[in-house]
Order: C-alpha cells, then sequence, then structure tokens
C-alpha cells in the first residue's frame, strides 16, 4: 500500500476495447441479466482476450501514475451482473422487468430460491491482477443492497431477508479474494441513495456482514450513476444516504463530487471515515487539466485532512473513450503529485 498522502485509485471499471465488446450495444445498457451477445470473440477465445484486455486496462494505469490498481473490470458486463447472476438461487434466464434509476424498463434476475454461493465468481480475477502488478491492487464487489434493488424477490419474505443473503454471499467470495491478494476490497452500492428510506433499515446491517472478517482495507462506494447514462443536470448536490455510513465497518467512503459539483460541507458527517473523493468529471469528454483537478482536490481539504483522502475518479470509466480515460487519469495524477508537494 502506498505510504504517502493523497494516494490515487480507480473507482472499478475501465474501457473495454472495441476488440473485445461491442461497446455500441453496451452503450445502451447497464445490465443486470447476462449480456453474452455484447462479447465478440466465442467462447473458445474469450478467457485469453479478456486476459489481454485486462494487461493493458492495468497498464495503463500504471503509466497513468495510479497508486492502487484494479484489473478494469475487463472481464464484467456491468459491474453487478457477474457477481449476481452467478449465484445459486437466480434465474436470469426468465428475467422480470423493474424501472431502473434512470427511469428505463429493465430486465432482472429473479430469485426463485435460496441465494448461495456456487464457489468463487472472481478469484481468477484478482489471482491474476495480482500476478500482473507491483502495485497495490484493489478488487469490486457489488454490494449486497444493490443487489437486493436489481433483483425480483420471489423466495424471501421480505427485501431485508433477500439483502442479507446476499451478504452473507458477498462476504464469503471477499474472504476469498483477500486470500488471493487483494490489498483493498470495495463494495459498490450506488442503490442505498436510490431507496434511501428502505437502506435506512437494513443496508448498513447488510454492508457489514458482506464486510465480516475481512482485515484488509475497505471502501462502500456509492454515485449517481454512470455519466454515460445519467446526465449531470439530473444529479443532485446532495447525498439521501450518506452520513448512515459512518456506521458501517468499511475504513473508506467513495463518493462521486466532480460532474454533480457536491457540496463537500456532507463530509463532515464523515469524520471517523477515510474519503475517496471523485476529482474527475466524468461526464465532460474533454481531458481537464492537472490545475483544475488539483483545484477540486484543494477543495476537498478543506474538508478532510491529508491523511484521510484519497484521490479517484467520480464513478467508473467503462463508456468513456480509452484515451481520454488514460488522459483524465495522467491529469488526476499530476494533480495529486503537485497538491502532496505543497502540503508535504
Amino acid at each position: 500500500m502506498p505510504k504517502h498522502l493523497l494516494p490515487t485509485t480507480v473507482v472499478g471499471s475501465y474501457p473495454q476495447p472495441e476488440w473485445l465488446v461491442d461497446r455500441a450495444m453496451l452503450s445502451k445498457v447497464v445490465p443486470r441479466t447476462r449480456l453474452h451477445a455484447m462479447w465478440r470473440l466465442p467462447a473458445e477465445h474469450l478467457e485469453e482476450a479478456q486476459d489481454d484486455a485486462t494487461i493493458v486496462a492495468i497498464r495503463d494505469m500504471e503509466r497513468a501514475g495510479i497508486d492502487i490498481v484494479t484489473d478494469g473490470e475487463i472481464r464484467r458486463e456491468s459491474y453487478s451482473n457477474r457477481f449476481a447472476t452467478a449465484l445459486e438461487g437466480i434465474d436470469d434466464e426468465k428475467p422480470a422487468m423493474i424501472t431502473s434509476r434512470s427511469g428505463h424498463e429493465t430486465p432482472v434476475p429473479r430469485v426463485v430460491g435460496p441465494v448461495k454461493r456456487r464457489g468463487p465468481v472472481e478469484r481468477h480475477d484478482m489471482e491474476f491482477l495480482r500476478k500482473n502488478t507491483d502495485r497495490a491492487a484493489k478488487i469490486t464487489l457489488p454490494g449486497p443492497f444493490t443487489m437486493s434493488q436489481q433483483a425480483k424477490n420471489e423466495f424471501y419474505k421480505d427485501d431485508e431477508e433477500l439483502a442479507m443473503a446476499f451478504a452473507e454471499a458477498v462476504n464469503a467470495e471477499a474472504l476469498d479474494l483477500q486470500k488471493a491478494g487483494a490489498d483493498v476490497i470495495q463494495l459498490d452500492e450506488p442503490w442505498v441513495r436510490n431507496n434511501p428510506d428502505l437502506a435506512r433499515r437494513y443496508a448498513v446491517k447488510a454492508i457489514n456482514r458482506a464486510l465480516q472478517g475481512i482485515t484488509v482495507p475497505t471502501v462502500v462506494h456509492l454515485c449517481f450513476g454512470y455519466a454515460a447514462v445519467v446526465p449531470g443536470s439530473t444529479k443532485p448536490a446532495g447525498y439521501s444516504f450518506l452520513a448512515e455510513l459512518a456506521d458501517t465497518s468499511a475504513e473508506q467512503i467513495s463518493i462521486e463530487a466532480a460532474q454533480p459539483k457536491l457540496d463537500l460541507g456532507v463530509l463532515k458527517d464523515l469524520s471517523s471515515k477515510k474519503i475517496m473523493l471523485g476529482v474527475l468529471d466524468l461526464g465532460n469528454p474533454e481531458i481537464e487539466t492537472a490545475d483544475v483537478v488539483a483545484g477540486r482536490i484543494r477543495n476537498g481539504l478543506k474538508h478532510v485532512a491529508a491523511e484521510r483522502l484519497v484521490v479517484a475518479p467520480d464513478c467508473g470509466m467503462k463508456y468513456m473513450p480509452r484515451h481520454v480515460a488514460f488522459g483524465k487519469l495522467k491529469a488526476m495524477c499530476d494533480a495529486a503529485a503537485t497538491v502532496r508537494k505543497e502540503i508535504s
């Protein structure tokens, strides 16, 4: 793990190359069920191709100067569907329909039996990442509350019972990922701000169950949605569910702040946590200058001590052109280096 102030990381995803996925198809949806048609290669060549694309993503992050890298989530169709649909009790062959956060009708898996983990889902991903970088390595998992909101419950007595079942499955996976060499484990929980009343009832309980026994640093990430899907003009300037995360066992809270121009005064409610602050506006196709990003970091430091601040993009970079994603990461790392010198 980096020892210097203002370490840099990514939220998780990095652009998948056009030769690997149909990006036009991908741009239309954040899939909840499997979207096998997205992949351009036949099954017998897909894993090798995903490995090659993962190495490209890792090297881009390293070249940009990222301190805590991920595998770019290159093997995933979305941040959540690969793990969620791999579990027992889930039927994504005959999906149900729900209204997504962006207001669109979306096919989702149906919960038809006890949710259990059949076996490792992302362990190979973590082992591959660990073998291919000497930097600190983070891996992400969908959070139990979010998964419970992205499925149709046809088995459990209520959504809380479903969320706790997902939490047990996530926990088993996280413990495996820790053994496989993860330096940081992140849960993606964007739906807590979509349904804050429900989240207040049991989201923290589910998150803490999912992180039980994990001894490496942990993160809970929440955002307002991918910039490619949710325009910045529709994003609020504050979170409806944030202070409650102070009660989670996670060491860090990751927030989207640049595109929605978040009022960082809300961070006073998370004084016990490290803050992974989004300082790249992924809704802007232009590559920010290092000076612009440095200004956002300095603004963060008005509310969070340098020892508690981790520098990151707003959200996943999956839907961006790769050259733009790389340019933004490079500007972010240069900005962090500039501010680091100023405060050291």
